[in-house]
């Protein structure tokens, strides 16, 4: 009977292998096929895209034609400026709104806010793109700008973020270490900034990757509320590298895709480490 399970359980995991295999395999295709053809030149690329070397050899001409006709320096700085604007926004409201909320249990309204938030993570952003763009653009007058952008992502992730911090802040900090502050004469807020806040890294970290991955290869919302003339992001400034009759420069769209997934690779190597314990912290507990 033992012998019987064993080797079951050995075919379900090489089969379990087998079928993860298949689904990496699946997953990483496209990423391959973007980086073999990158160093191809256009006839290459049209002729033979699955080679992994064209017949002209490996060429860096797609990157210099790429910049520029993507201007990737302006909409490089586009990108990063809402990124790490909305990303530090996110954090810093998200980790206070928490702590506000974990350390006041009785506030009733503390708790309907936390409840809003997290019933909110279930309303997909495409019911709210009508309304969202006829308020902000009509009747506010404030899209076209980078700064609306920003806020509408911070706005559109603190909810998710709360209820990561939220379960952080409630499983591992102990109330004993602001009590001993307390004591030593800390105020509320330099407590959490001296002592809370440094606690909550993987958090932090996990935070930061998620959103930042998020509004770095968002298109729709920036399409929706930027002026494209001023303020293209690369997302979005990648479309405009087709040409007339809806031609494509293939060498130069891949190198755009290169240099626009770069910077978020780096970024989340450094960070991963903090994934896995950021996320176990946020939602082991609520």
């Amino acid at each position: 009977m033992k012998g019987q399970t064993s080797t079951r359980t050995k075919v379900l995991h090489a089969l379990m292998i087998v079928v993860l295999t298949i689904l990496l395999l699946l997953f990483i295709a496209p990423f391959i096929l973007v980086v073999i053809n990158v160093f191809k030149t256009k006839a290459d690329i049209n002729t033979a895209p699955l080679a992994l070397i064209g017949k002209h050899g490996f060429t860096l001409e797609n990157f210099p034609r790429a910049m520029d006709k993507m201007n990737f320096v302006t909409v490089f700085g586009n990108s990063a400026v809402i990124t790490i604007s909305a990303t530090i926004l996110t954090i810093l409201f998200s980790a206070m709104c928490a702590y506000v909320i974990v350390r006041n249990p009785s506030w009733k309204f503390g708790g309907m806010v936390f409840a809003l938030m997290v019933a909110s993570m279930v309303i997909p952003f495409q019911v709210l793109m009508v309304p969202l763009v006829s308020v902000y653009g009509g009747l506010l007058d404030v899209l076209n700008n980078r700064i609306t952008l920003i806020l509408m992502h911070t706005g559109f992730s603190v909810s998710l973020a709360v209820f990561m911090f939220h379960g952080a802040i409630k499983t591992n900090i102990p109330n004993e270490l602001e009590e001993a502050a307390s004591i030593d004469g800390c105020s509320k807020w330099r407590t959490f900034w001296t002592i809370v806040f440094p606690l909550l890294k993987p958090t932090v970290a996990t935070v930061a990757i998620i959103d930042a991955m998020a509004f770095w290869n968002d298109y729709l919302l920036p399409y929706l509320t930027l002026d494209l003339g001023k303020y293209k992001t690369i997302s979005v400034a990648i479309q405009y590298l087709k040409g007339g009759y809806g031609s494509v420069d293939m060498g130069a769209m891949m190198a755009c895709l290169v240099m626009a997934i770069i910077p978020i690779i780096v970024f989340y190597l450094i960070c991963q480490k903090h994934i896995v314990k950021g996320v176990m912290a946020g939602a082991v507990k609520g």
